[in-house]
């Protein structure tokens, strides 16, 4: 894989920085993601903001995996605008207790992107300022972008508006 010299510095001082905290780069279409411990997550975010100008937080992406280990992934996607170029930042979670310190304190716009995986998968975030469902009623108990969601829904879980058209005589 042949990474970029400004990669390769990025690289290095995170290496330098935390030593245990990207365990893998990988490569794919042009586009270098860093794999990182969940534990240095803030701490590596931080950084890559303050020393190496990644100041466009641009989104984040959740997965669920569905695996019996590390089942759910965050990565996200940061542009560098003094050097222009992209990186995506990679980390993943149990299933037991799916949990993330926030960006927010880094990225404000990090708010709704924690907010929408929150209430999609589930995944919480430490210290967000207002973790609460963006989508769904607070009181709904799933998590709808889930592997075992159900595709048609869980039956009775939303009121559904009528679907029959109203008729005058």
């Amino acid at each position: 894989m042949a990474l970029s010299e400004y990669h390769n510095t990025v690289l290095n001082d995170l290496k330098s920085a935390f030593p245990s905290a990207v365990t893998d780069v990988v490569e794919y279409q042009g586009d270098i993601t860093f794999i990182v411990q969940s534990d240095f997550i803030f701490d590596v975010l931080k950084r890559l903001k303050e020393e190496h100008h990644y100041k466009y937080f641009v989104d984040m992406i959740p997965a669920d995996r569905y695996t019996n280990s590390e089942r759910f992934e965050v990565i996200y996607n940061l542009f560098c605008l003094r050097n222009p170029n992209r990186l995506l930042i990679k980390t993943r979670i149990e299933e037991d207790n799916p949990e993330l310190p926030t960006a927010t304190p880094i990225w404000p716009a990090a708010n709704w992107h924690e907010r929408e995986t929150y209430d999609m998968f589930g995944i919480t975030f430490k210290d967000h300022p207002d973790l609460r469902r963006i989508f769904l009623p607070e009181d709904f108990q799933y998590y709808p972008l889930r592997k075992e969601f159900p595709l048609l829904g869980v039956p009775g879980s939303l009121p559904l508006p009528n679907t029959t058209p109203d008729t005058e005589e």
